[in-house]
């Protein structure tokens, strides 16, 4: 052993020990998060526990439990009880607490009692960003990902869902009832503990029923068709694979092209991104400062009233169309191949002809032109055309504006890789920091407030990651959080 390099006696004492500073370098990430938090006006965010009762028991300062979450939440550690455990034994986090161990109760409900305060912090961080000059582009990548919330998949209720599920137990209670007949008249074949057994299973699938037709009468309540039993705000959602899906929410984020900040990000119980875009973007607009801003996503934002909201904002929007026809796929023209005359407000189709403008309809609050040809039962083309009477063509009356859009689209076919290399990243260092957890929190209140937790220590990594540690602490002194 004595080739190798030799430990300390562990019951050795030494004269003058060691202050916990001396085990902290000065470019330790902890030092960036003391800092952060110190300069930071907790009263003007929300805290409202900031102001010491007069009276009464002492709490702790929420300075204090802010710098546990951050760290946690930096170093993939969210449960409260494991911050209990690492503020006992992590050498990082006693010089962050000094030496101060709360327990997990009032870790926990610190995050619960103070989302306002959270988020507040995480715009905070934004606005420095904002004041450091790191949103020079102004241009942003959208994009929204799906992540489990506390409710399983058995504790959420669609119609379809309840009906499958009543079903099989109808089926389980008639053939536990058989079962139990037939033991009724065989008495000396089946023992009576299997009779006992029979009747407490059908004792258990009767009140399962109950529970179930309980759950019918609230599914009638909800305006969405959907009830979750543990977490009433999570939601069934599709994911990208066929045919799978998650109970959960549905996060929104929108990063900035240059340095991968999250600028803004929100969570919803939609299970679609298709109402979001003009949202997203306002939001980006505002933290950025910025009123010539450019917004990239993808076809799953494309709705025709949220591009409108853009262009009226003077938000460049790069959102690529729906292909909602399968004409191409069965070998005939689909509206790419009718050309829109503006002069005279009518189409020509492939053949030559002219679609006239016929009447308009309100789909989904939407004014619908309708156009078509009488002639097109004699046409030659017809069979490419259409298998109905004639080809009707429909346009939006402000559909100009997705012309435009998709021109411009057209015009910068980099966009949509700018896209992915953006924003799909930030996702999956989310989830893998996250790891195959789920949200600890419920509620879409609380779940906001442990998503901007995750928002800005991703941040404030990144912001470490480009400047350093020693230029991130002197980038926060001179603007001041």
């Amino acid at each position: 052993m004595k080739r190798f390099i030799q430990s300390e006696n562990r019951s050795q004492v030494t004269l003058l020990p060691e202050c916990l500073d001396d085990y902290i370098s000065e470019d330790n990430p902890v030092r960036v998060i003391d800092l952060f938090v110190d300069e930071l006006n907790l009263i003007e965010l929300g805290f409202d526990s900031a102001e010491p009762a007069s009276t009464g028991r002492p709490g702790y300062h929420p300075s204090l439990l802010l710098k546990i979450y951050i760290y946690g939440y930096l170093n993939r550690i969210q449960s409260s009880r494991r911050l209990e455990r690492e503020t006992q034994r992590n050498v990082e986090l006693m010089w962050l607490t000094g030496r101060l161990a709360p327990d997990f109760k009032t870790i926990a409900d610190f995050r619960h009692d103070n989302g306002t305060g959270i988020r507040n912090v995480c715009k905070r961080f934004v606005f420095m960003c904002k004041q450091l000059n790191m949103f020079t582009q102004a241009i942003v990548a959208i994009d929204g990902s799906k992540f489990k919330a506390v409710n399983s998949w058995d504790n959420n209720f669609t119609a379809r869902k309840l009906e499958e599920r009543m079903k099989e137990t109808d089926e389980s209670i008639e053939r536990y009832l058989t079962a139990l007949e037939t033991a009724d008249k065989t008495p000396d074949i089946e023992p009576e503990a299997r009779t006992h057994h029979l009747r407490e299973k059908l004792t258990k699938l009767k009140d399962q029923m109950q529970g179930l037709k309980e759950v019918e009468q609230r599914l009638r309540q909800q305006p969405d068709e959907q009830v979750s039993l543990v977490d009433p705000d999570a939601r069934s959602m599709a994911t990208s694979g066929r045919g799978t899906g998650m109970v959960g929410y549905n996060v929104q984020a929108s990063v900035d092209t240059n340095h991968h900040l999250i600028v803004a990000h929100e969570v919803t119980n939609l299970g679609y991104d298709r109402t979001q875009l003009a949202n997203m973007a306002f939001q980006s607009r505002d933290a950025m400062g910025s009123d010539a801003l450019e917004v990239i996503a993808d076809r799953g934002y494309y709705k025709g009233p949220e591009i409108m909201k853009c262009e009226e904002a003077g938000i460049k929007a790069f959102v690529p169309k729906t292909m909602t026809s399968n004409n191409r796929a069965l070998g005939r023209y689909d509206k790419r191949d009718f050309t829109y005359i503006k002069q005279d407000n009518e189409y020509q189709c492939p053949a030559g002809k002219r679609l006239k403008f016929r009447h308009s309809s309100i789909e989904h609050e939407m004014k619908i032109n309708v156009y078509y040809n009488s002639t097109c039962p004699s046409c030659e083309l017809k069979k490419q055309c259409t298998p109905g009477k004639e080809r009707r063509v429909r346009r939006w009356e402000h559909e100009d504006v997705l012309d435009a859009a998709q021109a411009r689209l057209d015009s910068s076919p980099g966009k949509m890789i700018q896209r992915r290399s953006t924003v799909e990243h930030v996702f999956g260092t989310l989830k893998f920091w996250m790891g195959s957890t789920h949200f600890l929190t419920k509620t879409l209140k609380h779940v906001s407030t442990e998503m901007s937790l995750q928002v800005l220590a991703y941040n404030l990594r990144r912001m470490m990651n480009i400047l350093g540690i020693e230029g991130t602490m002197k980038a926060i002194r001179s603007v001041g959080a």
